[in-house]
């Protein structure tokens, strides 16, 4: 096959290292972001934080047209491509990120303190040091709490623990002899760790607690009948065990006061803490004007060293009797200078986009921002917020992506506010969220005993005017982590 050469001329886009840094920095959140910009000031040297040092009144700031004329100049030489534009100590960049106007220097966020507790299996290894175990028990018993999930489950099997073990340690272990030290972990605090399953937890628990009628019936309901118990076949149990309905309502009370995550308990506040969401936005509401900012309290000032600018400029008067190793030197230098300016601005434009779409998505959610009441809810997605900003979907979608916003009445994720338009049969435009709550309205209010079915919800809908289908029900149903009827229904 002869080779064949040709020209040909097509359209590629490239991101640019700006746009790359921009694109990254808008997904990530406040906590996030203040993360990374700790790691950009210790990973490049000519990147650091204004605040730890006066500046320069006659140090001009970082001129925004600076990277636009740059693509604009004559073809120059190598030299002066390594020097580029930091000749003078004028033209370097000196961009501080200010704090919104308005803006304090009170935190508004909620702070995570610090928490010495123990994790789980600190705690399991605490307590199972205790037992005086022999060395291959205590070897076993370690390799066991080391399989134990977050919730306190060992989710493998034992089998598969022996095989690890031969494997790994040189130790043969029959699954008999790993079962008896499982029931040692499973005899440690807190109460149904080390449990195989669900049943094998509800049980561990229920045998620790004080011998009554209840306890008793619940421990043969959980034993005898526990797929009956999950799928709250009530009358069937009543049956097979003899009992009546305040006799079993009694023995669900003990089930359902256990804690099917026991390894929860462990570290339970430090974990409750980190859950704790610092708002990426603060909107405030006040005699019918709404104020938004920018949660950045913790985004410290930026700027570029002007220790590199300095040895630049020695290097450019130098230039003729630079050696091999000096022009290394300068390259290194305009390279972090070039990713300083980059980082800033893409911060700059991060702050910036982060605003506009807020500004955007309050403008179509006034209302609901005046009252905080879901019924003031408009229809919204992607498109509409797009359109008011002329930024793309995809840029709004990862704006609206794990950010949150702190109102007077509390904090809501950014996603919160998007939501389908749907009509009533009057023809007015609604939003999804004012079904989904109307739904919820109706599952709240029914018979706990004969709960509504999807038919039911649907037609209880129409009535009140909402044009919906059945499967649209049960989506939303499930949006809301609501069951299916049969498993809502209680005796």
């Amino acid at each position: 096959m002869a080779l064949k050469q040709q020209q040909e001329l097509k359209q590629v886009q490239r991101l640019s290292p700006l746009q790359m840094q921009v694109i990254k920095l808008v997904e990530l959140n406040s906590v996030e972001v203040e993360d990374r910009i700790k790691q950009e000031l210790e990973d490049n040297p000519a990147l650091e934080d204004a605040e730890y040092e006066p500046r320069d009144e006659n140090n001009e700031s970082y001129d925004e047209e600076d990277d636009r004329n740059e693509n604009e100049r004559e073809a120059i030489s190598e030299e002066d491509i390594i020097l580029g534009d930091y000749f003078s100590e004028d033209d370097v960049p000196d961009y501080r990120l200010n704090t919104p106007r308005g803006r304090t220097s009170e935190s508004n966020y909620i702070e995570i303190g610090n928490f010495d507790e123990k994790s789980l299996s600190e705690s399991l290894m605490e307590q199972i040091g205790l037992l005086k175990l022999d060395a291959r028990k205590q070897l076993i018993a370690e390799y066991i709490i080391g399989s134990l999930d977050e919730n306190g489950y060992l989710e493998r099997e034992l089998l598969a623990i022996s095989n690890d073990l031969l494997f790994q340690r040189q130790l043969e272990v029959s699954p008999l002899q790993l079962e008896d030290v499982l029931y040692e972990i499973q005899d440690l605090d807190p109460a149904g760790v080390g449990a195989r399953d669900l049943r094998e937890c509800l049980l561990l628990q229920l045998h620790r607690l004080k011998s009554t009628p209840p306890v008793e019936h619940a421990i043969e309901m959980v034993t005898d009948y526990f797929d009956e118990f999950s799928r709250k076949h009530y009358d069937k149990i009543m049956r097979q065990m003899n009992i009546g309905e305040e006799e079993l309502r009694k023995a669900i009370k003990e089930v359902i006061s256990l804690n099917p995550k026991p390894g929860n308990a462990v570290g339970g506040k430090m974990q409750a803490a980190l859950n704790k969401i610092t708002p990426d936005f603060l909107v405030d509401s006040y005699n019918g004007e709404i104020t938004i900012q920018l949660n950045n309290s913790n985004i410290p000032s930026l700027r570029v060293n002007r220790t590199f600018s300095e040895m630049l400029k020695g290097y450019s008067d130098n230039k003729e009797s630079m050696s091999s190793d000096d022009k290394q030197a300068m390259l290194f230098m305009k390279q972090k200078v070039d990713s300083a300016k980059w980082f800033i601005d893409a911060v700059r434009q991060r702050q910036n986009t982060l605003q506009r779409t807020m500004e955007a998505i309050v403008n179509i959610q006034y209302d609901f921002f005046l009252t905080e009441d879901e019924a003031d809810l408009k229809p919204m997605i992607l498109k509409d917020v797009a359109e008011r900003t002329g930024f793309d979907i995809s840029t709004i979608s990862r704006v609206s992506n794990s950010k949150y916003v702190q109102t007077n009445g509390g904090v809501y994720p950014l996603k919160f506010f998007f939501s389908e338009a749907m009509q009533t049969s009057d023809g007015e435009d609604i939003s999804s969220r004012e079904v989904k709550a109307a739904l919820r309205e109706f599952v709240e209010g029914e018979d706990p005993g004969k709960p509504y079915t999807d038919e039911q919800l649907t037609q209880l809908l129409n009535d009140r005017g909402y044009v919906i289908a059945r499967r649209t029900v049960a989506k939303y149903r499930e949006q809301l982590s609501i069951p299916v009827a049969r498993l809502r229904k209680k005796i």
